[in-house]
């Protein structure tokens, strides 16, 4: 797997450096006998980037990576500092925090249009979302939060 993910970034990515961590579950710990792969990318910004595969019968381990590696890619190439896992969990710091928060993302995901709505249904936090100025497929999501404090802190 790891093969295959490092001939696709490099092909893709030729000057960028490719570091691979492989580890293998020991038999006793293993809770099966499938593949898995996590690949992460940072960028120049240091903003991380992922991409994964979870093997099963049938399903060539090589085919696990090639997926895994093609859907960072295509978050590398929306040009956002998150991908479509991390945009839905932010969205509830998002309402919560004091003031403006914004997030660049690419397309956004079911789960994050859910969890606007509910944030907001919620909280009353305001959202917008609008595509980012020359960039495609990619997204600004913006949102004026309710500040919420903790009183049990406040002494």
């Amino acid at each position: 797997m790891s093969k295959t993910a490092t001939s696709i970034l490099k092909k893709r990515f030729p000057n960028i450096p490719v570091k691979i961590d492989v580890v293998h579950e020991a038999e006793q710990d293993a809770l099966g006998n499938g593949t898995g792969i996590i690949i992460v990318a940072e960028t120049s910004k240091g903003c991380l980037l992922g991409g994964s595969g979870l093997g099963k019968r049938g399903v060539q381990a090589e085919k696990v990576a090639s997926d895994a590696t093609e859907s960072l890619i295509a978050e590398i190439q929306h040009g956002g500092c998150v991908d479509e896992y991390l945009q839905d969990q932010l969205i509830i710091f998002m309402a919560l925090a004091e003031g403006q928060s914004r997030l660049l993302c690419g397309p956004i995901s079911l789960h994050t249009q859910t969890a606007i709505h509910i944030a907001e249904q919620l909280t009353k936090a305001k959202f917008t979302v609008t595509p980012a100025a020359g960039k495609e497929a990619c997204f600004m999501i913006e949102c004026q939060g309710i500040g919420l404090q903790n009183t049990a802190l406040q002494s």
